[in-house]
């Protein structure tokens, strides 16, 4: 059970071992693109591709889902980023479980967006776990964890693929070993648990009132989606990279003098806008921008 291409990276890995899931689950195809297409979730090309069974339920906590997943007799379920919660008549079909491909060290970043989430906290180690799957959300026991350093100037478009990655040899590590009976899953320690609940597109609108530091972890975490956000005299500016800045003494959101992109953030912080994209024009050093694109000094962002 998978939708976003994170989920493909287990099931590319699954193949190559020799294993066919007797059935993959993923959500409905939905319009993309300027035509607003109906495309495909990356996990049902791939499975299409491979010839495997797809099913796309509109829900799974109907007697029909239920009796359907029945029939597949499934031995275990795995599930990596589908998007959907599983209800527990689902949850005790299989013989052995669901195990879930998660994204984060829990019981740290519980919930849909652990990636961005640890970039934006500032977490100094990422990485997955595989855990045993029950009725609450990721709090599951873990049958195994792996983590890495946080990568220097790392996204969520550029770490995403490598925790895809990390992921899919860790479900390949844990399913024998649970199919054998020789891996206990540990129990989490709810007491240290965070939450990274999903994140929407309203948040990315750039709030100068938080320190330098927090604004350009935030821009990171929500690239390449949302994406962050200012307003210029009534206009919309995508903000793609940022750096901090040296202390100032200036009130939060005020355009900085100087030839770049500076402004003052919280706690006497600044930031420095390196990249931004103006509506329907294509992404420029923010630099470049200003030449075509006066901001009067003192304007509050």
């Amino acid at each position: 059970m998978g939708t976003p291409t994170f989920a493909v990276a287990s099931l590319d890995a699954l193949l190559a071992a020799g294993v066919r899931p007797v059935s993959v689950y993923t959500q409905a195809d939905k319009p993309a693109g300027r035509g607003r297409q109906l495309t495909p979730p990356p996990v049902k090309v791939c499975a299409l591709e491979a010839g495997l069974h797809v099913l796309q339920p509109a829900s799974l906590r109907t007697p029909e889902a239920v009796a359907e997943l029945e029939a597949l007799a499934p031995d275990l379920i795995a599930v990596a980023a589908y998007g959907k919660i599983l209800p527990q008549a689902i949850l005790d079909v299989p013989r052995l479980g669901c195990v879930n491909v998660h994204a984060s060290l829990l019981p740290r970043h519980r919930g849909a967006s652990p990636i961005a989430k640890a970039i934006w906290e500032g977490d100094s180690e990422v990485g997955v776990s595989i855990m045993r799957m029950e009725a609450g959300l990721d709090t599951g026991p873990v049958y195994l964890a792996r983590g890495f350093a946080m990568p220097r100037g790392a996204t969520t478009g550029t770490l995403t693929p490598r925790l895809a990655e990390l992921g899919a040899q860790l479900l390949l590590e844990a399913l024998p070993a649970i199919e054998a009976g020789a891996l206990a899953p540990v129990p989490q320690r709810d007491e240290e648990a965070t939450l990274a609940p999903r994140i929407l597109p309203e948040q990315g609108r750039l709030n100068f009132n938080r320190s330098a530091v927090s604004l350009e972890r935030q821009i990171r975490a929500f690239d390449p989606w949302p994406g962050c956000t200012i307003e210029v005299g009534g206009e919309r500016i995508k903000v793609l990279s940022a750096e901090v800045g040296p202390p100032v003494e200036a009130d939060p959101g005020e355009l900085l003098p100087g030839p770049g992109f500076a402004v003052a953030c919280g706690g006497g912080s600044s930031l420095i806008l390196t990249t931004i994209q103006r509506a329907g024009k294509r992404p420029l050093p923010a630099s470049e921008v200003l030449r075509g694109f006066k901001i009067p000094q003192g304007t509050k962002l």
